[in-house]
């Protein structure tokens, strides 16, 4: 890729100026301005705020007129805190990190905390502090009138000790007596609801308009909320425009990641009246175009919004539709190469073709995959008798086939530090909070010569121990969370001597590796679990260069949203732009016969449904038509790594008339070729669409249990329900050996039957070719 940046020597006043200043005068053309300080990404959490830690350095900013604050809410569930605080022991505490965003200062701030303490606490000599960056921020006293009831109290946080990046302590110091006690008594104990509310009231700031700060402002990775980040085009867009968003979509969710992204989508060249903006210009005759200015390729800038001074607008233009997807692929491939306010992209090599299954989130299926590419090795430390768990998060392919297979290996190396003569110290590996390996940690005492384990003993007095074992594949989901927790036991040597020394470590390491290459792709579909969990079978590939969206001739906001939308929910799942997806109407679904199809419509806006209504498990003309199973009733058995359990055939066909919203999530087996996969989302109109796309980003509004799943899922509002699950074809491949195997296996009982009835046709077969031999003998 080749680019030619240009940078502004000033602010230009002016909504038109603003954007000529924008682009460049001409190819080959620059202006000089001196560039902003490139923002970093926050480090690891454990070292997001280090006792004492300096105020972080902002990006450079420019001067703006005053504008409103913003005051945001967060949970410290939201933080990342998803279980309440537990402080237990004479000095007990935990931490929860929160960032800032790059482009706000914080103005004020305070925590409303909801917490419990023991009514064994002597107040006297017992409180819980507050600190933020360890200054202390407030102490709350633990009178015996309120203990063991839910308490509520508010806390002012002062500005002056918030940085970038923070760390929020709460420290339980108790006593429950005044003589000799036991430092981890089960009476000292406090409380802190994961609920509480920390209030940040923030001033915007104006970024620096360069390039090289992407994603910022647009998707700041400091901020732990679901990105909102409009679409504007000036027009109604073709496929080839649609196809340039869908790539700067699935970008944008990519780096989103667990946060989820939305995308509202205006036309006419309706600019946000506040906030940031991913704006569309096509050609020389756009409305978005500035006066005086020619577009003479791709192009990108970065200019303020007009409307909000703070805010900012990324430009995405070109002088057709293809030249705005060869910006939109600059942008989603090449951002780290990107610099200046205005970047001509005047050569872009085309891009290697990718592979099945290298999407960069999914852990490798080709070779043992080492836990320091899933973790820091900083994160895969902890210290203290009780520390946090050690956790490592993946993603793993959807479509792994365990049939008549063993676990999946995982070879563990680990150290700890031994403790004297104390049996109970274990490591606990948890997958997705369900326990699955536990190991003891040896004692000293045990360690004599004979066993050689002194001689193995480190520098820093931990001992490395490897372990081999297998989890089963049943407890691998397409988003696996691993747990590793040291649990020391505490050596208590009597009263008034038990001292709680900090000086065990405990920690994984990074060549630790697990392994799914034993294992074949191979899944029996339709199955819409997959396609919410990770957006398969379409993110197969990483790049969705075997995907091809169906629209409507002439899509409305509410069907472009839900199609950028998904896009960026695959995008975090692969961690990769959807720069091969293809987007078709539907009289053009020929043309992509040999892809998967996603189809997305609201109301009558899509005929090919009307034609290939035979082939849905819901048709909508002249009404609504549901097939209805048992799965309604028994939504656990969605969970099942048994397919067959999983599998729930229609039993009753209904058809009704309604005005109420609803939508649907529909898989089906492509009627345009065999084992490759189509999926329907479709509304009743664009608000029952959006409410799709909401029940697949999901969240707190939604139930663990009310998923979209099965081969037909219907949307009302916040409530889903999974109908059917009928799975008719399978994609992916066995080898011809197991393949033999496993269809043998689903059709034992007629292989008998044939086999029997085989027999008996041989035999009496060989009984008249005997008795026809015995008469030719008789004459002789």
């Amino acid at each position: 890729m080749t680019t030619q940046c240009h940078k502004p020597k000033r602010r230009h006043p002016g909504w038109r100026m603003l954007l000529a200043g924008s682009l460049m005068a001409s190819l080959g053309v620059s202006e000089s301005a001196p560039p902003p300080r490139r923002v970093t990404n926050p480090p690891p959490p454990a070292a997001q705020a280090p006792a004492e830690a300096p105020i972080a350095p902002q990006p450079k900013v420019e001067e703006a007129p005053a504008t409103q604050g913003r005051t945001y809410n967060l949970t410290l569930k939201q933080l990342g805190l998803n279980y309440p605080m537990t402080l237990r022991g004479v000095d007990g505490s935990d931490t929860v990190n929160f960032n800032v965003r790059a482009d706000e200062i914080v103005t004020k701030a305070s925590l409303k905390l909801y917490y419990a303490y023991s009514p064994a606490l002597l107040p006297e000599v017992s409180h819980i502090n507050v600190m933020v960056n360890e200054g202390m921020t407030a102490t709350i006293p633990v009178p015996k009138e309120t203990a063991g009831t839910e308490l509520e109290r508010d806390i002012d946080i002062p500005p002056r000790l918030i940085t970038e990046f923070n760390r929020l302590r709460l420290q339980l110091i108790g006593h429950y007596t005044y003589q000799c006690e036991d430092p981890l008594h089960s009476s000292l104990w406090a409380k802190v609801s994961n609920a509480s509310v920390l209030e940040l009231q923030t001033t915007p700031i104006a970024l620096y308009n360069d390039l090289d700060i992407l994603p910022l402002p647009f998707m700041d990775r400091r901020d732990p909320r679901r990105i909102n980040l409009p679409f504007v085009f000036g027009n109604k867009p073709d496929g080839t425009a649609l196809e340039a968003a869908g790539v700067l979509a699935s970008w944008f969710g990519a780096t989103a990641a667990y946060r989820g992204a939305r995308f509202p989508v205006q036309f006419e060249g309706a600019i946000p009246a506040q906030g940031n903006a991913v704006v569309f210009v096509i050609g020389r005759t756009s409305t978005l175009k500035p006066d005086g200015t020619d577009i003479s390729g791709p192009t990108l800038s970065m200019v303020p919004n007009p409307n909000d001074p703070t805010a900012k607008l990324l430009l995405v233009m070109g002088r057709d539709s293809k030249e705005l997807k060869i910006a939109a692929t600059a942008v989603s491939v090449g951002s780290q190469a990107l610099s200046g306010q205005t970047a001509s992209i005047t050569k872009l090599e085309t891009l290697a073709p990718r592979r099945p299954y290298d999407a960069p989130n999914w852990i490798p299926s080709d070779r043992p995959t080492p836990l320091g590419e899933l973790a820091t090795p900083l994160a895969l430390n902890a210290s203290g008798f009780n520390p946090p768990p050690i956790r490592v998060d993946m993603r793993v392919p959807p479509d792994l086939f365990g049939w008549r297979e063993g676990g999946v290996p995982v070879n563990l190396k680990y150290r700890y530090t031994p403790q004297p003569n104390l049996w109970a110290s274990t490591l606990l590996v948890n997958v997705n909070d369900k326990f699955a390996k536990s190991f003891s940690l040896l004692p000293l005492q045990t360690m004599g010569d004979s066993q050689g384990l002194l001689s193995k003993m480190l520098a820093d007095d931990t001992l490395p121990v490897e372990a081999r074992f297998e989890l089963p594949l049943s407890m691998i989901a397409p988003q696996t969370r691993l747990d590793f927790r040291y649990m020391y036991d505490v050596n208590k040597q009597g009263e008034c001597r038990d001292v709680i020394l900090d000086n065990v470590r405990g920690a994984i390491e990074p060549d630790s590796t697990i392994d799914i290459s034993g294992f074949s792709h191979f899944i029996a579909m339709p199955n819409l679990g997959v396609f919410r969990d990770a957006g398969f079978p379409f993110t197969r590939m990483a790049d969705l260069s075997e995907t091809a969206v169906v629209m409507p001739d002439a899509p409305s906001a509410a069907e472009i949203t839900t199609y950028l939308e998904i896009l960026g929910r695959m995008g975090a799942s692969t961690g990769y732009p959807a720069t091969g997806v293809q987007v078709v109407t539907g009289s053009a679904v020929e043309s992509a016969s040999d892809k998967d199809l996603l189809l997305i419509a609201a109301g009558s806006n899509l005929p090919l449904l009307k034609q290939w209504s035979n082939y849905l498990p819901a048709s909508f003309d002249g009404g609504r038509r549901f097939a209805i199973s048992d799965l309604a009733y028994k939504t656990w058995d969605l969970f099942s790594p048994d397919p067959d359990v999983r599998k729930r055939q229609a039993r009753l066909d209904m058809l009704f008339k309604s005005n109420g919203q609803s939508g649907i999530f529909a898989g089906f087996e492509s009627p345009l070729k065999g084992n490759r996969s189509a999926v329907l989302v479709w509304g009743v109109d664009g608000d029952s669409l959006l409410d799709n796309s909401s029940a697949l980003l999901g969240g707190e509004d939604y139930d663990d249990y009310e998923v979209v799943a099965g081969s037909l899922t219907t949307v009302r509002g916040k409530q889903v329900d999974a109908l059917v699950n009928e799975q008719t074809y399978f994609v992916g491949s066995l080898g011809w050996f197991r393949n033999i195997q496993w269809t043998l296996s689903r059709h034992l009982g007629v292989f008998m039957m044939l086999s029997v009835l085989s027999a008996i046709l041989l035999a009496v077969l060989l009984f008249l070719i005997l008795q026809a031999k015995a008469r030719r003998r008789l004459p002789e």
